[in-house]
């Protein structure tokens, strides 16, 4: 479910909108060590253009070599198979570390529907599942789950696909900036919600988008879901708090405050006083990112995207030590 394929389809549907043919090439399969997991994709333009990889670049340059060459036949199967790496000397060729092997499907784009209406569906943040028949070329997407994972028989090709992950941070202070510029790097969407008007000066749209309204309602607006996290950064508890209070029962998968130790436990004592259960208060990281003795704020921005990316992909990190059990 990487956002960057994500992008490969997109200028697939603008190339073949725009009447381009289009090659679209799938990662398969692989064995030993390969540049690119299963499931990673490139697009191959009738002009040579190329969008996405599939590999560290010389897989790229034979597959717009077959493009000029002819051995893409214009009349040729929906779909095929190609394999590169079988012999350590063809993998040494095509830059495969240790003798890998990468399978790919290259794929004819007929009537861009299909891509379109998966955009569509994964802009409402819906995940799904691209099934390709190998034989014919037919393109089903169904509904999938975050647990599914690419699929391929040697006759189809499950793929997944879901939404962007997403960064809320409730305040527009200089520490925001930082976070924000980082995420976005990290291909995160980031939101920001201050219903303070003296913070608001500075941000371009490319920076993130506003969410208006006060930071509980932006939890609940923007339709929290498990791509999401939720970082409150203003240091007014009457803000963070706000946030947290709803953030910490919703299903975003990190939920963090700024705050030293000693801040981090009284915010607790301060949910536990509001109503929030513990197990909600639980899922809080306070103090937020990872301990790489940051202080400046590009530091301290640097240790918390480390540690939202981390819980993204799936690394159990050793929890901060409250103050004292029970917490």
């Amino acid at each position: 479910m990487d956002s960057a394929d994500l992008n490969v389809l997109r200028s697939v549907l603008e190339w073949r909108r725009a009447g381009q043919r289009v090659m679209l090439y799938s990662v398969v399969q692989t064995w030993g060590t390969a540049p690119r997991a299963p499931g990673a994709m490139l697009a191959l333009r009738e002009d040579g253009v190329v969008i996405g990889s599939v590999s560290g670049g010389c897989v790229e340059d034979d597959l717009i070599a077959r493009l000029h060459d002819g051995r893409i036949a214009a009349d040729g199967p929906p779909v095929q198979l190609i394999t590169y790496g079988v012999t350590r000397e063809e993998a040494a060729r095509f830059g495969l570390p240790c003798g890998g092997t990468l399978r790919l499907t290259e794929e004819r784009v007929g009537d861009p529907a299909w891509v379109a209406e998966l955009l569509a569906r994964c802009e409402g943040h819906e995940i799904v599942a691209r099934s390709l028949d190998i034989a014919t070329g037919e393109v089903i997407l169904q509904p999938a789950t975050k647990t599914d994972v690419l699929a391929f028989d040697g006759q189809t090709l499950r793929a997944v696909y879901g939404p962007r992950w997403r960064l809320l941070l409730i305040g527009a202070g200089q520490l925001s900036r930082f976070v924000a510029e980082m995420a976005r790097l990290l291909d995160f969407e980031v939101l920001i919600c201050d219903p303070r008007s003296e913070f608001v000066y500075g941000w371009e749209e490319q920076h993130g988008r506003f969410v208006s309204g006060m930071p509980d309602e932006a939890v609940v607006n923007i339709q929290t879901d498990e791509r999401t996290a939720i970082v409150a950064l203003t240091h007014d508890p009457r803000l963070d708090d706000m946030a947290l209070l709803t953030a910490l029962d919703s299903r975003a998968f990190y939920v963090g405050a700024l705050g030293s130790r000693v801040n981090s436990q009284k915010r607790r004592d301060n949910l536990a006083l509001l109503g929030l259960s513990q197990q909600a208060i639980g899922r809080l990281h306070g103090p937020v990112g990872l301990h790489i003795g940051s202080h400046s704020p590009a530091e301290i921005a640097l240790s918390l995207m480390a540690e939202i990316v981390a819980i993204k992909n799936g690394i159990e990190l050793k929890q901060k030590k409250p103050l004292r059990e029970g917490v």
